[in-house]
């Protein structure tokens, strides 16, 4: 008896961490839904709001509040094109594109990072052409984006290119009066440059499967409790029949209808 308790408590064991790391998980993907849900809401916010100044959400002190993105910005100014950069390996149109980012300088001093959009890839390591920016005055709508981090993998990039876009890298490459803490994804430029870039896709509102994952979590938690509910069941019955010696069912063989042994008869007799 002592045997059988011992391993039905390490059943039940295996079942609480079981459900323990099924909760975690659980909780793990509760929380992805709840910030899905805020990125959402802060597109739906923001994402056709009026443009207003880039100083009025981006101020002295360069920092970018999370609940901007998106938002819109005029930038009245003047492209710097010799600054030009390619970020490269985007995800676009079904290949690995180039993005254009063309530093712009503001009226008010500061330089901000465009990305103007992105062209496809060329023979080499570089796209066969670049439409080039306006030249002189120019305003420019752009949607406010955070910056993104360096590759993990540390990887680089050819002169001319970056892996990624990260704005402090990329202001020392273009000068200090890159603004570090957002950059802008091109919605219009009047004039318009030259030729045409591809455009960017508007965010999806797709929930996910975050919420549905969770749930699953929970069912398997509970599926085990009720699997190790069943092994022990199942080992009490099979005990229990033992000491009380109850036989196994014996199958007993089918009675031949009489007819048939008659018509067995009549053949063997006129073989």
């Amino acid at each position: 008896m002592s045997t059988r308790l011992g391993r039905w408590t390490v059943y039940v064991l295996i079942a609480i961490g079981f459900a323990i790391a099924c909760a975690f998980l659980s909780n793990w993907q509760f929380e992805r839904n709840v910030t899905r849900a805020e990125q959402i809401a802060l597109v739906e916010k923001n994402y056709d709001a009026d443009p207003v100044p880039l100083v009025d959400l981006i101020g002295t002190d360069g920092a970018l509040d999370p609940g901007d993105v998106w938002h819109p910005v005029v930038l009245n100014g003047e492209y710097l094109p010799d600054e030009q950069l390619l970020v490269r390996n985007r995800p676009h149109g079904g290949t690995s594109a180039f993005e254009v980012l063309v530093p712009f300088r503001d009226a008010d001093g500061r330089v901000f990072i465009v990305d103007r959009g992105w062209v496809p890839p060329g023979e080499g390591d570089a796209p066969d052409a670049v439409p080039l920016p306006p030249t002189g005055e120019v305003e420019v709508i752009v949607r406010l984006r955070p910056g993104e981090q360096l590759p993990a993998s540390g990887r680089g990039a050819p002169e001319g290119q970056v892996p990624t876009i990260n704005l402090p890298a990329i202001a020392e490459m273009v000068g200090p009066d890159v603004v570090t803490s957002a950059y802008g994804q091109i919605v219009s430029e009047d004039p318009s440059g030259e030729g045409t870039l591809g455009g960017f896709d508007s965010p999806t509102d797709d929930p996910g499967p975050h919420l549905s994952y969770a749930i699953q979590w929970i069912l398997f938690a509970l599926m085990g409790f009720v699997f190790i509910g069943y092994i022990i069941r199942t080992e009490i019955v099979k005990h229990r029949e033992e000491v009380e010696g109850i036989p196994a069912p014996v199958k007993t063989p089918r009675r031949r209808d009489r007819d048939a042994d008659i018509e067995d008869e009549l053949l063997d007799a006129n073989a």
